[in-house]
């Protein structure tokens, strides 16, 4: 039975945000070319974005003499339960007006609230008529005759992976297209139209930098400027699936 503790005593609400994240761009060099890849939104930035809110919420409530402290619970399912954000097709959450470009956290607080508006999970109006990302996905990952993933298929489930467990033999190389995470279905989503151009420039690394990222490095052993970088840009989370993920996608050049 799960037991939710804070720190500051009683809890008596949730309290759940989101903010829009953008995709990033990673240029790496290799064989005398230029290999951009992208990090989708809501892998980078999340304990700074998390610092963020709580330092706004706490400035907000502590006043009045009230905490919160960050939730570690199943963030996609609360946003939905609520009605902050709907479950596409894919099972990922969109919000109106930023699609799924965005970061969930979610905080226990003492703050008292007793309305109750837990709502069904369901999933987005337009995805009932709309099977854009099902014909999208390489993998076949996202069915038609139910509401849950094939997760075994998805090549995000396969790239988040250990960086030891090497990629099924099933897994086209080309149909790599991030670092990490997939962007097959929400690229072709008619609910990110507006956002789906949303791309911020991250790292370059030169080809040097390349090697060693491919080399299973850890952080600390990473040059200096090396390192600021994939720290700078909060990459270093990642780091031991790049030289599998990474690898994959630069043996097709």
């Amino acid at each position: 039975e799960f037991r939710p503790e804070a720190e500051f005593g009683e809890i008596k609400s949730l309290i759940i945000i989101t903010v829009p994240q953008p995709q990033y761009k990673v240029i790496f060099h290799w064989n005398n070319k230029e290999v951009p890849l992208i990090v989708p939104p809501t892998y980078l930035h999340g304990m700074a974005i998390i610092k963020e809110i709580k330092a706004f919420l706490t400035e907000i409530l502590k006043p009045s003499g009230y905490n919160v402290e960050f939730a570690r619970v199943p963030q996609k399912t609360l946003a939905v339960r609520v009605g902050l954000a709907e479950y596409g097709r894919n099972n990922i959450t969109y919000v109106p007006g930023m699609g799924s470009f965005h970061r969930l956290s979610t905080f226990y607080s003492n703050f008292p609230y007793d309305q109750d508006e837990w709502q069904e999970l369901q999933m987005m109006d337009l995805c009932k008529e709309c099977s854009a990302c099902v014909q999208k996905c390489p993998t076949g990952a996202i069915p038609t005759d139910r509401f849950l993933l094939r997760v075994e298929r998805c090549l995000t489930f396969h790239n988040e992976h250990p960086g030891d467990i090497p990629f099924p033999d099933w897994i086209d190389p080309s149909w790599h297209n991030c670092l990490v995470g997939c962007m097959h279905c929400q690229k072709v989503c008619p609910a990110n139209k507006k956002v789906i151009n949303w791309v911020e420039p991250g790292p370059t690394f030169n080809e040097e930098e390349t090697k060693l990222l491919l080399s299973r490095k850890s952080v600390e052993q990473l040059p200096e400027e090396t390192r600021k970088k994939v720290e700078k840009y909060d990459l270093a989370n990642y780091l031991n699936v790049y030289p599998r993920n990474l690898g994959a996608i630069l043996n097709r050049e």
